[in-house]
């Protein structure tokens, strides 16, 4: 750099600085208070409460709709299996009208009607197939398995039947509700913002320190030979001067989440108590109606067996034997609906 000397009235060119420079520095920092690091770490905890509450109600879903699906299923084998047995039937029932009419005992009508009540069985069983198989594919579904895969419910007639019997003077917890726990849980984190926004005035503290190590030579080979360290440390506060209105109403706005969180949670109670009555009242009923329809399988089977043999016999008429079948039927599958609707 050129420098002019006023004693000589003569310019000299003289170095300044450092042709070569290099820093090595390391920097370290600590929150000591800080409205949101507070807000955050008590927040984790409940936000650790409500993802394993939430997980918790998916897997109660999950389990709900495989039931559902499973039985289904289940329900749809009944019926054809009851099918099948009203197949045996009519085409006994068939045989029979066609010997009877081959011997001129009857005449055709007989043998016509038995034919068309098996047709419209077989129809029915193919249908009963078809929804089988789009039950299995739903069941498939829910489960994740693979769509090559065969699937053969097993399923025990007793266990089910003891599955029926519940105690109906249980009274109901809403607490122990999944849906109710996830409400808690929202609430809770929403009752955290209160604290958040009534205490934001106060300042933020943090501590820092960094330590350096300088490199200076005029000879880029020579410039890690010296090492020149310095370091420093300090506290850093920052205090909210002006925040105007905008803390006071996030305050108002966060007390009234909080207001709406707790009425959320009397409305869930009262669903659930209502809930819990009315499937009572349904179980009540569809329990009736299974013992009723038991019973009916049982008259039904004894009056068609009754039927049949008076009609072999030449007492009754083929319409009687349609209208016990018909019967028994239906009272059959209105038996396994009943009891699916109780087990589901």
């Amino acid at each position: 750099t050129p420098i002019f000397n006023s004693t000589t009235n003569t310019t000299v060119v003289t170095q300044l600085g450092i042709k070569n420079t290099s820093t090595i520095g390391l920097g370290a920092s600590q929150t000591i208070f800080n409205n949101d690091v507070l807000l955050a770490s008590r927040a984790a905890k409940f936000s650790r409460q409500f993802y394993q509450r939430n997980t918790e109600s998916t897997q109660i879903t999950v389990v709900s709709e495989v039931s559902k699906a499973f039985y289904n299923l289940l329900l749809s084998q009944k019926q054809l299996q009851i099918i099948d047995e009203n197949i045996v039937r009519l085409r006994r029932a068939l045989k029979d009208a066609y010997q009877q009419y081959q011997a001129g005992v009857v005449d055709k009508i007989d043998y016509k009607q038995a034919t068309i009540s098996l047709n419209n069985e077989l129809s029915a069983r193919k249908q009963t197939q078809e929804a089988i198989k789009a039950n299995i594919a739903t069941l498939k579904e829910y489960i994740g398995s693979a769509d090559n895969r065969t699937i053969n419910p097993v399923y025990d007639s007793l266990a089910l039947a003891r599955e029926i019997a519940v105690d109906t003077n249980v009274v109901v917890n809403p607490t122990n509700r999944i849906e109710y726990q996830l409400l808690e849980s929202t609430r809770s984190i929403q009752n955290l913002n209160i604290g958040y926004y009534r205490y934001g005035f106060l300042p933020s503290l943090s501590a820092f320190g960094n330590y350096n190590l300088s490199y200076l030579n005029n000879s880029l080979g020579a410039l890690y030979n010296q090492a020149y360290p310095n370091s420093y440390a300090g506290l850093s506060l920052s205090i909210p001067i002006f925040q105007g209105t905008r803390r006071l109403q996030n305050l108002r706005r966060a007390k009234l989440i909080v207001e709406r969180a707790d009425l959320d949670l009397t409305n869930s109670r009262n669903a659930i108590n209502t809930e819990y009555v009315t499937a009572l009242a349904n179980y009540k009923s569809n329990y009736t109606e299974l013992l009723a329809q038991k019973e009916n399988v049982s008259l039904a089977n004894e009056v068609y067996n009754v039927v049949f043999l008076q009609y072999r016999e030449g007492i009754k008429t083929y319409l009687d034997v349609i209208v016990a079948q018909s019967d028994l039927r239906t009272s059959q599958i209105n038996y396994n609906n009943a009891l699916f609707t109780v087990l589901s």
